[in-house]
């Protein structure tokens, strides 16, 4: 929430509806002693809701009546006009509708045009699908590839080198097409040599991988690093970053994000997915004049893209969906929603179609248990709640912790030698594991598997007695060496996992939150499960076990208790909840799970709430200082509009420009000689009578065209915002007339309005700024950084935090 860039001046038409944030400071020149920075290129072409127009006294000319070059438009690190954007939108359907009337030609343009929202959204489905499952083919074959590689084909990855073999099921994966790198280079794969040999190549490959990806992040498109979820929720909210969702960002991240999941770093590829799909949404919609030149209508694009990205990314549709409403989207009308569902569909439906799993499904982890659940086991999901809430927390401070260690230090300036060094810690230590060095998304399949009579994992070995088996259900049985084994070396794969995935999310390389959690939830929930499955099986005459598991029943699922502890980890971080336990059940099929879900997600948020109130996305908002207004956030001092607004006491009076007695020379000195991004129009010094608000930009366009096109227009030209002009003398140069650039309505309060209200008032509204006045008379004015610094220091942090790194 801490950003410079807010400046008094920042103050576009302040009747915006959802002019959600602003950082002005496009320059990022934060050595200005000014409180607000630079205005200039921030303005960004604000133009009037009619676009705007100046006459001369004597030549009653209107240059703009076509729109100027960039009037309309915003530059970098600035907050739309939701409210001016909104307008024109209206304004332009009326048009279409009104002449869809007068001929067939127009009825046409005015089907296609009602039409062009669904096809765009058939686009960013179609596009995202097909990346989704380009990154997932991919980063399945380059992550075996540190292995091994495939005789019958180099592109094969083990799993599809060994479909077409004779082995047997349980030696599915030692087919004599693929060979691991011991075997290709000297010849043979056992003994000590071949081990260390096999070490080296995976660890050198895990190093190729993770600095290629981040020399080209850091050479093409540092904006392709991260997950992208906290800019993609400021985005939404109406803030402008130019090249966040442009082409180079997306290349560059498809390309970067199979490389950092490949190395084997703690990371997954699911939040940056939905930055994938979200950069296709920006660029498709250049396609459709409506959302090219409209911002607003663009961020009801952007929050549809980001639900396709969440149901590629989990093969989870109606997830997606309310992932999009519940975490990420500021402003989500009712015609999105069915937009998000449509392009989610359409992304789901694509991603199914390249089957890039091989398994006919659309998600790497569906399982199927054969037993229902108890009412008694929800004391111990309770209990993976609690943990996952406790995990939730521990990491959003060590990570933030980090994250911000990285920025105040020179371990900040060289990324490459960060991500060098995390890659090789982890290579490392992953190899001996079996369930660190394989990938983590087949970890968590495993971890979510339930035991059947074939399974040759070690998490199956158990002590079999098959004169109690019973059709595919397996009683519970005893533990074997196997599962012991295992049991150690997943405590040792979940120590590992949760410290170094605090390292590793926030490099310069694209890192996802989502797998690593689920994998640190899903470890804890299967060493729960498998440790209450054996205490069933011991003492299932105890008073807990006795009313519903006997002997030889097949009591306790572990794979169940892996999926709830995923869920309650990934819920602890992110705080989702709705969207968390739909997501959940999409990804695994577990339908009649849901309550075990629920009951996780909602302690793990709980727990992690009493702890701390933000999620890890909202805590690298607040790190990046970006500046977003947390609509879900409680305001409850008893401050009022006179103790936020500006000037102070000691401040210099308010700049104001009077209705029709300064020159173009007077407005020019006041346009150098400050930075503001607007100006209170008055009718006069004296009375301070409020008329409008202007914007700098529109200014400064309005008298450019006019010194260029208007004859008579000097430096000593009166420039008037009302109706008429005022009385001159003959001998007068021209006037010029700049009444349509002028906001009428700018949004104003009272000086004794409490400030619980104006901070409600700009969350809903999504204000730039509002203007404060005392018995009709202007007082001051109150921007959106003045509201953050207010709340941070209301909060006790320092509100000088507030600017944009």
């Amino acid at each position: 929430m801490d950003q410079k860039g807010y400046r008094r001046g920042s103050f576009q038409s302040s009747t915006s509806d959802e002019d959600m944030l602003e950082i002005a400071g496009a320059s990022l020149d934060f050595s200005m002693a000014d409180d607000d920075p630079p205005l200039d290129r921030e303005m960004g072409g604000f133009t009037s809701y009619n676009g705007g127009g100046m006459n001369g006294a004597s030549k009653m000319m209107d240059f703009l009546e076509e729109p100027l070059p960039g009037v309309g438009t915003y530059e970098d690190f600035n907050t739309i006009d939701w409210v001016r954007e909104k307008s024109r939108d209206r304004d332009r359907h009326r048009e279409i509708t009104s002449k869809s009337k007068e001929s067939t030609w127009a009825l046409i343009h005015s089907v296609s045009d009602a039409f062009s929202g669904w096809l765009l959204m058939l686009f960013i489905g179609l596009l995202a699908g097909s990346l989704a499952g380009l990154i997932d083919i991919s980063a399945h074959w380059m992550t075996d590839l540190k292995e091994g590689v495939c005789l019958a084909g180099f592109w094969f990855n083990h799993e599809h080198c060994c479909w077409k073999s004779n082995t047997t099921f349980t030696d599915r994966d030692k087919c004599p097409e693929w060979m691991s790198w011991s075997q290709l280079i000297i010849g043979h794969g056992e003994g000590a040599f071949a081990y260390i040999l096999n070490y080296f190549m995976y660890v050198i490959w895990a190093l190729l991988f993770s600095l290629l990806a981040v020399l080209l992040v850091k050479g093409f498109a540092p904006y392709a690093c991260g997950s992208g979820i906290p800019e993609i929720k400021t985005i939404l909210s109406g803030f402008i970053i130019r090249g966040y969702l442009g082409k180079w960002t997306l290349i560059i991240k498809t390309v970067t994000l199979v490389l950092a999941v490949s190395s084997g770093l703690s990371l997954g590829k699911e939040g940056p997915l939905v930055h994938v799909a979200c950069c296709c949404g920006n660029i498709l919609c250049h396609l459709f004049t409506k959302y090219r030149k409209n911002e607003a209508k663009r961020r009801e694009v952007l929050s549809a893209a980001a639900a396709a990205g969440v149901s590629v990314a989990f093969g989870a549709p109606i997830g997606g969906v309310l992932f999009s409403l519940e975490e990420v989207s500021y402003y989500f009308p009712l015609k999105t929603l069915w937009r998000s569902f449509f392009a989610a569909l359409v992304a789901a439906f694509t991603l199914r179609s390249i089957n890039p799993f091989g398994n006919s499904r659309l998600v790497l982890f569906y399982v199927e248990f054969h037993m229902p659940w108890h009412l008694l086991e929800l004391v111990p999901f309770i209990l993976l709640g609690i943990f996952g809430g406790l995990w939730g927390a521990f990491f959003i401070r060590s990570n933030i912790a980090w994250c911000r260690r990285r920025k105040t230090t020179k371990l900040g300036k060289y990324p490459v030698l960060e991500v060098f060094v995390v890659t090789a810690i982890t290579a490392i230590l992953a190899f001996p594991n079996e369930y660190t060095r394989m990938s983590t998304s087949e970890l968590i399949s495993e971890l979510f598997n339930d035991c059947g009579i074939l399974d040759s994992s070690k998490l199956c070995e158990y002590v079999n007695d098959f004169n109690s088996t019973k059709g595919d259900d397996l009683p519970d049985r005893a533990a074997g060496p196997g599962v012991y084994t295992a049991m150690w070396q997943l405590a040792l794969a979940l120590i590992m996992k949760v410290f170094i995935t605090i390292f590793t999310f926030g490099m310069k390389v694209p890192s996802g939150l989502f797998i690593p959690s689920m994998a640190v939830g899903a470890i804890a929930g299967r060493l729960l499960g498998v440790a209450m499955e054996q205490l069933a099986f011991y003492h299932h005459d105890w008073i807990i076990f006795s009313g519903w598991c006997s002997q030889g029943a097949d009591c306790i699922t572990p794979g169940l208790y892996a999926m709830v502890g995923a869920a309650a980890c990934l819920g602890g971080v992110t705080r989702m909840t709705v969207s968390l336990v739909v997501i959940m059940f999409e990804l695994t099929g577990g339908l009649e799970y849901i309550v075990p879900l629920m009951a996780a997600a909602m302690t793990s948020k709980w727990v992690a709430d009493a702890i701390g109130r933000e999620g890890i996305y909202d805590a690298h908002i607040r790190l990046n200082g970006y500046p977003f207004l947390e609509a879900k956030e409680e305001f409850s001092h008893k401050t009022l509009a006179m103790d936020v607004m500006r000037p102070r006491r000691n401040d210099p009076p308010l700049t104001v420009i009077t209705q029709d007695s300064m020159t173009v020379e007077d407005i020019e000195t006041i346009i150098n000689e400050t930075t503001y991004s607007g100006y209170p129009v008055v009718v006069s010094r004296e009375s301070q009578r409020l008329v409008g608000f202007v914007l700098r930009r529109d200014l400064i366009i309005s008298i450019e065209n006019a010194r260029k096109k208007q004859d008579g227009i000097v430096s000593t030209s009166i420039i008037y915002f009302t109706d008429h002009s005022p009385p001159l003398p003959p001998s007068s140069p021209s006037m010029l007339k700049l009444r349509s650039i002028l906001d009428l309505s700018p949004f104003t309060v009272t000086d004794q309005t409490p400030m619980e209200i104006v901070v409600d008032i700009f969350r809903k509204l999504g204000l730039r700024q509002c203007l404060v006045t005392h018995n009709g008379k202007l007082l001051g004015i109150i921007t959106k950084k003045d509201v953050l610094k207010h709340i941070a220091q209301l909060a006790n942090q320092d509100p000088d935090s507030i600017l944009f790194n």
